[in-house]
């Protein structure tokens, strides 16, 4: 942008001391580095900003060339079978394309694992009772 060498800047502080003098000379530095921060800051955003918008164009733009050939692959697959030569079958239905279902279980007698300790359905609460007072 702008080449400013050594001997430029060595020229351009001399002037500042002979006309700010040495007493404002440190403040007006430190005012000028705020602002040059400041306008660098600036800058930096703008740019960043400038990059995020291409960014999002080229992404704009490629999502309308993935939907483009969407829509593109989309017909393709709307065309109709191409005729089948005569004297052939027609094709069995892909059997994988439906969802496995299981076979029922067979329905097997329960056996109890603690089968002494288990009384039996025909017993009364009373039976019951009193085989529970046997066992102690």
């Amino acid at each position: 942008m702008f080449e400013i060498g050594f001997w430029e800047i060595v020229l351009i502080g001399i002037i500042a001391l002979v006309v700010l003098g040495p007493e404002r000379l440190p403040q007006v530095a430190r005012t000028a580095g705020l602002w040059i921060g400041k306008a660098r800051g600036m800058m930096r955003q703008v740019k960043a900003d400038i990059d995020r918008e291409l960014a999002a164009d080229e992404l704009k733009r490629m999502m309308a060339k993935h939907s483009e050939l969407n829509e593109r692959f989309e017909i393709i697959d709307k065309k109709p079978a191409p005729p089948r030569p005569p004297g052939t079958q027609p094709a069995e239905p892909d059997q994988s394309a439906e969802p496995h279902q299981p076979q029922a279980a067979v329905a097997q007698p329960a056996v109890a694992e603690n089968a002494g300790n288990a009384p039996d359905r025909e017993s009364s609460p009373d039976t019951i009772a009193s085989t529970n007072d046997a066992r102690r």
